[in-house]
């Protein structure tokens, strides 16, 4: 798959991760990938829920170690 823009979340905690992906994928044209790295064990249903209310897509989510790794295409 093709990333188009990557974002790094690591130490951030709720909402700031949202909020960082949310600016990002403004500045992003439709159909994009955004990948966010993100050390927050909670992004990972934060994005879930994120992505069903802004309908943009939750393409996947990874687990690497302590890290949350989550694609999001850009509506």
């Amino acid at each position: 798959m093709n990333i188009d823009k990557e974002i790094d979340t690591r130490g951030l905690n709720c909402p700031l991760p949202i909020l960082k992906a949310k600016k990002a994928l403004a500045d992003m044209d439709s159909g994009q990938v955004l990948k966010v790295v993100a050390t927050d064990s909670g992004s990972v249903r934060d994005f879930q829920a994120f992505a069903k209310q802004t309908s943009n897509e939750l393409v996947g989510q990874e687990t690497v170690g302590d890290e949350y790794i989550h694609l999001l295409r850009r509506r």
